[in-house]
């Protein structure tokens, strides 16, 4: 059986650098999928490191548009 290619486990100082460095992305405007492959990890655990590194998420779905409205 073969083992499934993982990141390895981030732990201490080295998953602190890795949060603040996920949420500096995220700040800056990347989506939580783009963040995720920059820092070579899974949608779930950058998900994670955000919330550890006391980011608030932005709400699913981008930019709405209010069709009708005055400010078109």
């Amino acid at each position: 059986m073969t083992t499934a290619n993982r990141a390895p486990v981030l732990k201490g100082t080295q998953r602190k650098e890795v949060a603040d460095r996920a949420a500096e992305l995220y700040v800056q405007g990347c989506t939580i999928q783009s963040t995720a492959r920059q820092i070579g990890r899974s949608y779930g655990s950058t998900r994670d490191l955000l919330l550890e590194a006391g980011v608030k998420l932005r709400p699913r779905g981008g930019t709405r548009t209010r069709f009708g409205s005055a400010d078109r």
